[in-house]
C-alpha cells in the first residue's frame, strides 16, 4: 500500500465544500496528530484517492481530461 506523503507547498484555487462534521473532524485530528494544516490533510487524502481509483474510473477521468484541452 502507499504510503501518504505530505508536499511542501502548492498553487490551487479556492473551492468550497460541504462536508460531513464527522469526516471534518476526524481530518483535522489527523491534521493535528500530522502537524500540518487541515487543507494540506484534505489534498493529500483527495490525491491518494484518485491515485487508487479502479481502472474504469482512471480511464473515465482521462478521456473527459482530454477532451478538455
Amino acid at each position: 500500500m502507499q504510503k501518504l506523503k505530505i508536499p511542501r507547498n502548492h498553487s490551487g484555487i479556492t473551492k468550497t465544500l460541504r462536508l460531513p462534521e464527522n469526516l471534518v473532524n476526524d481530518i483535522q485530528i489527523l491534521a493535528d496528530l500530522k502537524n500540518i494544516s487541515f487543507n494540506k490533510a484534505v489534498i493529500e487524502l483527495l490525491e491518494f484517492s484518485l491515485e487508487n481509483l479502479d481502472d474504469e474510473d482512471r480511464k473515465l477521468i482521462e478521456k473527459k481530461r482530454e477532451k478538455s484541452f
